[in-house]
């Protein structure tokens, strides 16, 4: 009996979507959480994530790292291949507020 034979393997949303969500945090200049929503389609998997990126960095060069990152994590911890990926960066950590003055 080969290991094909024994059963499937099903890889839940979710289980995508914590991997993502961690793996994005890993990319230096991106903040300390980020949020993912994933649909499996059978080997393959959408994605959207919605992260901060680290005031002043590049957002673009930032979320390019990010998406590359996340590609390999995804591959490596599942064995799925990513169709689609969308970054939304909700905000700049650590942006200094601006303030008015009123007289």
């Amino acid at each position: 009996m080969t290991i094909a034979e024994l059963g499937t393997l099903t890889i839940a949303d979710r289980a995508v979507e914590r991997i993502a969500a961690h793996a994005a945090t890993e990319v230096d200049g991106i903040g300390e959480t980020a949020k993912a929503s994933a649909k499996v389609d059978g080997g393959f998997t959408s994605l959207g994530v919605r992260l901060s990126v680290e005031y002043p960095r590049s957002v673009a060069k930032t979320t390019e790292r990010a998406r590359a990152h996340l590609l390999s994590r995804i591959e490596e911890y599942t064995g799925l291949e990513v169709s689609r990926m969308d970054i939304t960066v909700t905000s700049l950590d650590g942006a200094a507020a601006v303030t008015r003055r009123v007289l």
